[in-house]
């Protein structure tokens, strides 16, 4: 939807007569449905969406196989659909109330709303729109408590994560929680109880956010600090307490990881291969420490991408593994 869409000059049609007579034809200029399917995607955060729906599912399967039922039933797909449309919903509603200071940040200036293409009234509308049908159709198809931890998900993340960013850096800290709630919603949906196997895999996702957010706040420091965003390495920008944090989460990484095979969840080669994405997690976040004494800024940016490429890789292998090591209970 370009934002200075005219309409097509009119079509001379040629009657039997010769009376030409001019007619406006509404096509769709080019390039317009692809950036409307782009600004929707933008609008509704389809890839963090994405990895929601991975760890949502992981936490369905684990649940399922532990009631002694099998993963492909439809339930799997309620239960994503749902979980997809509350997180999509809440990404919404979190763009808008970002918008001025998405217009000021390089990587998000190019948003739907931070750029008017699509209007604030249409964004959330859109964004209540997804909220509430996610929850409808987790009610209907799951139960009260996966609809409950859902919504107070979407409240904390939107009401509470968002508008702290500019006040305290405790903002990342708040925004951990919902954003480990993925893999808990799954488990919940597949159980109908909050079980301690259930609070692992949200202790998993908890905990690997941190080294995962300080490589993204260190490679757009400048930006957060433009738009006024208290990320850590605004306020103390010479980078040690970014080193710490995420070095201290990255070395707990481990034995949280272990925590699963701990309950009976899996056996013992789940173990070794967590250990194994463990130490390699850890190691490039040892390696990012190096920005602190980085020559110049590129190597900076390089050792904070690198991080951040290997906890993207880091989650969705160690999940699948968890999966595939599983014991399933009778």
């Amino acid at each position: 939807m370009t934002p200075a869409s005219q309409a097509p000059p009119p079509a001379e049609i040629a009657t039997e007569s010769a009376v030409h007579v001019p007619v406006h034809i509404h096509a769709p200029q080019p390039g317009e449905t692809a950036t409307l399917i782009h600004d929707l995607r933008e609008l509704f955060k389809v890839k963090v969406v994405g990895m929601v729906l991975v760890t949502g599912w992981g936490g369905f399967y684990l649940g399922s196989m532990q009631s002694g039922i099998s993963s492909v039933q439809r339930g799997l797909l309620d239960t994503l659909l749902g979980i997809g449309l509350v997180s999509a919903g809440a990404g919404a509603l979190n763009e808008a109330l970002e918008r001025k200071t998405d217009a000021r940040m390089v990587r998000t200036a190019d948003r739907p709303l931070a750029t008017g293409r699509i209007p604030l009234a249409l964004g959330i509308l859109g964004g209540l729109g997804s909220l509430g049908l996610g929850a409808f159709w987790l009610l209907v198809t799951t139960n009260l408590l996966t609809v409950s931890l859902a919504l107070l998900t979407a409240f904390t993340y939107v009401a509470i994560y968002t508008p702290l960013k500019r006040f305290t850096t405790m903002a990342t800290f708040i925004g951990a929680f919902p954003g480990a709630m993925g893999p808990l919603l799954g488990w919940t949906a597949a159980r109908g109880r909050i079980e301690w196997p259930g609070v692992a895999l949200f202790a998993i996702l908890f905990v690997w956010q941190f080294p995962h957010f300080m490589a993204i706040a260190w490679l757009y420091r400048e930006d957060y600090a433009r738009a006024g965003i208290r990320m850590l390495p605004v306020v103390q920008p010479d980078g040690w307490s970014t080193v710490a944090e995420a070095l201290f989460f990255a070395v707990v990484m481990i034995p949280v990881s272990l925590v699963p095979w701990r309950l009976g969840l899996t056996g013992i080669t789940y173990t070794v291969l967590a250990v194994a994405l463990g130490l390699l997690y850890l190691g490039y976040t040892i390696r990012f420490a190096g920005i602190l004494h980085a020559k110049d800024e590129t190597e900076s940016r390089m050792r904070a991408r690198d991080l951040l490429k290997v906890s993207v890789l880091y989650l969705p292998l160690l999940f699948t593994t968890l999966m595939l090591c599983a014991n399933a209970r009778h």
